[in-house]
């Protein structure tokens, strides 16, 4: 089973333009930036639909587009070079952080910019606004770009500005899904969280929220749920599946962390879908009808159903789109010279499983984009081999009596043997025709975690029964490594 989803795509917004004399003007004069502060993001907002020529210009300004930044300046490549065209008001950051340490309670220490800009994930300085400035890399914040044009190298806005490139790489991330608008999607108390706005509007919606109904059981309703019993919110959560996180969890593992959100107080309706969200004025959303007929309370819904791949302002270019995605080879190029595509946006070879795919995870969007800006500037020509990586962290504010962090590597095919008794840690391994595909692990230490991962990229030949009489998830790793010697 592919563990990314394959979705449609989604257009972007751009602002108004103004002249290239202005941008400058605003970099060099501009205050310096520190988020979420906008003021001087405004300024450069207008100037940045301006026309501009570039030898390497990065197209989105999320996890993928900050790491590739990093990855140029690393390999010496002059700041002037680069540009990022970002649709945000804000740097590059690690987004995991908007539905985990961000929707903490206010006094229990959330997480907020400029804390968590890219490349914080993996050790690395924060690159602020001033750091662009610094480097000499322009940024034109709030902009979004509206169409490509592969003969004549630019890109186009909404604006009717355009930007000249000599080598792209398109980041785009992905938006979230919504529900319809003719169902209460775009209500007042509706929120959707991707970008920091949204966490900023969710955050302000929690403060005074009392009837909380979470839909969708993945990702996003797992962490939105599990944030909001640091509240002491009134949470319910709704699904079509089974269980919670269907596309990797078995029910024996689900239940287990069911059991946990319901003895912090979060109820479920699984097994329906949403009918209706429910106005009473017409305008703010009081109630959520189920098609079982069932009707929640609610001042505050929050919609995570999943994603969409931004590729909606190349659909027109004759790039080669596959699974939803940008289709790219193994060095991230498209099917157009000069032009490439890394994180979420990237449907891209699966080496390891010799199948092609696309991944929706900030794992894959750093390594991806160190591999394209490496393959680009050709210190190296391998292609990527990248090993599916999914994790989550939850119950983890202040004051939590137990913290969750799980972490999957590989492939969940085959048949599954799970060991442990989840308290705290949990292990379930698939095996497939004897060939260890996939591990899954609760609460591991650092080193039991590389572990895991190990065995998932050596893919050992595994003997099932032997697992099954592991006596603890200590023991089952151990097993399993002795099978790589």
């Amino acid at each position: 089973m592919a563990m990314a989803g394959v979705r449609q795509g989604a257009s972007l917004w751009c602002p108004q333009p103004c002249q290239r004399n202005q941008l400058r003007s605003s970099l060099r004069q501009g205050t310096q930036g520190v988020c979420p502060r906008v003021s001087h993001f405004a300024t450069v907002n207008c100037a940045a639909n301006a026309d501009l020529s570039k030898e390497y210009v990065i197209v989105g300004g999320g996890n993928a587009a900050g790491y590739a930044v990093r990855a140029f300046t690393e390999h010496g490549v002059e700041g002037s070079k680069i540009c990022i065209v970002a649709k945000e008001k804000v740097p590059p950051y690690e987004r995991p952080a908007l539905t985990k340490a961000y929707l903490f309670p206010l006094d229990k220490s959330p997480a907020r910019l400029p804390g968590f800009h890219t490349c914080v994930g993996i050790g690395k300085p924060r690159q602020t606004d001033e750091w662009y400035k610094e480097k000499g890399i322009e940024v034109l914040y709030d902009v979004a770009v509206t169409g490509l044009d592969v003969s004549a190298k630019t890109l186009s806005t909404s604006s009717g500005s355009s930007i000249q490139y000599n080598n792209l790489i398109i980041a785009t991330g992905a938006t979230a899904a919504r529900l319809p608008k003719a169902i209460g999607g775009a209500l007042q108390g509706v929120q959707y969280i991707r970008d920091v706005a949204d966490a900023d509007a969710l955050v302000e919606a929690l403060q005074k929220c009392k009837k909380l109904v979470v839909i969708g059981g993945g990702y996003i309703g797992m962490e939105v749920a599990a944030a909001a019993t640091a509240w002491s919110i009134d949470t319910t959560m709704v699904f079509p599946e089974p269980h919670i996180m269907p596309r990797l969890f078995t029910p024996s593992i689900a239940e287990k962390y069911e059991e946990l959100f319901r003895n912090k107080g979060v109820k479920f309706n699984k097994g329906v879908t949403v009918k209706e969200i429910v106005s009473k004025d017409g305008e703010k959303v009081s109630a959520v009808e189920l098609s079982d007929g069932t009707v929640l309370d609610a001042d505050t819904v929050v919609v995570g159903i999943g994603a969409k791949p931004a590729v909606g302002p190349f659909l027109e270019s004759g790039l080669r789109m596959a699974e939803g995605g940008i289709e790219v080879d193994g060095l991230f190029r498209t099917s157009t010279p000069n032009i490439w595509a890394i994180g979420d946006v990237a449907t891209f070879p699966l080496k390891i499983y010799n199948r092609t795919t696309r991944v929706e995870h900030v794992d894959h969007a750093r390594k991806s984009a160190q591999h394209c800006v490496d393959s680009l500037l050709q210190v190296q020509q391998d292609p990527y081999d990248y090993l599916p990586y999914f994790y989550s962290r939850i119950f983890e504010h202040p004051g939590s009596e137990r913290k969750v962090w799980w972490q999957f590597y590989g492939d969940n095919v085959g048949d599954v043997v799970e060991v442990g008794d989840f308290s705290p840690k949990y292990a379930a391994f698939w095996i497939q025709s004897g060939t260890l595909k996939g591990v899954f692990l609760e609460s591991g230490s650092p080193e039991e975690f590389g572990a895991v991962a190990k065995l998932a990229r050596q893919q050992p030949k595994l003997d099932a029964k032997k697992l099954q009489g592991a006596s603890s998830v200590e023991h089952a790793i151990s097993i399993s490594l002795e099978a790589t010697s």
